[in-house]
């Protein structure tokens, strides 16, 4: 299994940053060229690897962490997504509900990667949460995972664990998933929530 991380501010860093942490190796990329991400990349760890986004996009998983508004340009990057995971880590705060047609945002980007698995997933924490070690006073911070595809979310609950985060499963996205979904200037009533798991 390898990784991208597409969208390269704070929660794309902040993800390099849990990557680099347990020395998974990531590739990042975003609108600007490898060159310009490269000095970042190198600082958060040797792991992380800045490349173009068509290299990017050669992962089988790939964490969108891009703003919302951004992910149709991503997913005109391929003509097909078949074979291919996407980790939905963007939030649609502010962006009309009728915009969405009515429809969750991981819905409604679900839709733009034709063929692809989504899993809604790492959008709940802020940039500087997500950044610091998940292990904190004997837990593991939660990570609240939800999608329409059954098979698609045990990776990522692996990649989570892997992390060191406790992966928490809400089932489908308009069931348990509604809850990590923004809608208009609401937040969902689990985003920003700051969850433990105890270890056994």
């Amino acid at each position: 299994m390898n990784y991208a991380i597409i969208g390269f501010g704070k929660i794309g860093q902040a993800l390099a940053h849990a990557f680099a942490r347990k020395n998974i190796n990531v590739i990042v990329a975003s609108r600007h060229s490898p060159e310009e991400l490269a000095p970042q990349a190198r600082a958060i760890g040797p792991t992380i690897v800045a490349k173009s986004l068509q290299e990017a996009l050669k992962a089988d998983t790939i964490i969108l962490a891009v703003p919302f508004g951004e992910h149709r340009e991503v997913a005109k990057a391929l003509p097909s997504w078949e074979g291919k995971t996407i980790i939905d880590a963007t939030n649609a705060f502010g962006v009309p509900p009728e915009e969405l047609g009515g429809r969750l945002s991981s819905a409604f980007v679900a839709k733009a990667f034709t063929g692809a698995k989504l899993v809604k997933g790492f959008n709940h924490l802020g940039a500087a949460i997500l950044a610091t070690d998940p292990v904190v006073e004997g837990g593991h911070r939660v990570v609240f995972l939800s999608s329409d595809d059954e098979d698609a979310i045990s990776p990522v609950a692996d990649l989570a664990k892997q992390l060191g985060f406790a992966p928490v499963k809400l089932g489908k996205l308009n069931e348990g998933g509604a809850l990590v979904h923004a809608r208009g200037r609401t937040w969902g009533q689990l985003i920003f929530q700051d969850l433990f798991k105890k270890q056994k």
